[in-house]
């Protein structure tokens, strides 16, 4: 978000001197007279500005991954596009919806504003959706009574820390995915603090079970014992969603990993 307002700043400011040399400074100037050095960056830079502005804004915006919470599906160092109009077009830099386009649904995984400190961006999967129950018990994630469908594959490397972790398949919302876990982690991440509409989740040694409010997602990270998401700091308001991650394109320390994700 300080990038957005920076951004904004900059193409108010080139914006209005670029206008004001089209419209009066331009006029006054003696023929032939070179513009000041301050009217030919802004009138050279407004353009390119705007674009950058709008593509951020409407279309994609890039992120990179600053932590381990979605390994295996994204890694640190992973540089990837967000789908910024998927889910509706809103204001830049306030971000209020003006027009619906669609829902996240479980499954995406979403770039938002961390509802604690809404200048820190995060990046989760949606499990739960306005309405759904949420359980998380014995490292079994259950939505709506039913257990979310599971299947064991080959045991994930971890390269940094030459360690192994449990790697399964999950299907959600038809969407199969790689997730995390680790027999000698605990069922639930560091104790949960007080959050808005924390009432809607009841907790004990063997998980939670919590009742998504309207307008709120539950989200989790791929990397289950590893990763601090709605377990422990609440719901996602649908005000905070920046949009849906979608590609990989680039990450230098693993250059084959371009265009891996989708």
């Amino acid at each position: 978000m300080t990038f957005a307002l920076f951004l904004l700043a900059l193409l108010v400011v080139t914006g209005a001197i670029w206008a004001l040399e089209s419209a009066w400074l331009g006029k006054r100037r003696p023929a032939g007279a070179k513009q000041p050095w301050w009217v030919e960056y802004s009138v050279s830079f407004f353009p390119v500005i705007l674009i950058v502005f709008l593509l951020r804004s409407f279309l994609v915006e890039p992120f990179k991954i600053p932590s381990g919470s979605m390994i295996p599906t994204l890694l640190v160092g992973d540089f990837i596009l967000v789908n910024k109009y998927v889910y509706g077009i809103r204001v830049p830099v306030l971000n209020w919806k003006l027009i619906e386009v669609s829902e996240p649904r479980r499954g995406d995984v979403v770039v938002f504003r961390f509802p604690d400190d809404p200048t820190l961006d995060y990046i989760k999967r949606v499990v739960g959706v306005p309405g759904d129950r949420v359980e998380y018990r014995g490292k079994r994630l259950i939505v709506n009574g039913r257990p979310v469908p599971l299947r064991q594959v080959e045991d994930y490397l971890h390269r940094e820390r030459m360690q192994f972790a449990r790697r399964y398949l999950e299907t959600l919302n038809g969407v199969e995915h790689e997730i995390l876990l680790e027999e000698d982690a605990p069922a639930l991440p560091p104790p949960p603090r007080a959050f808005p509409h924390s009432d809607k989740c009841t907790y004990n040694s063997d998980g939670l079970a919590c009742t998504v409010p309207p307008g709120h997602y539950f989200v989790m990270g791929d990397n289950r014992d590893n990763s601090s998401d709605s377990r422990v700091w609440g719901f996602v308001p649908d005000a905070n969603i920046v949009g849906k991650a979608f590609f990989i394109w680039l990450n230098l320390n693993e250059l084959g990993r371009f265009g891996t994700f989708r």
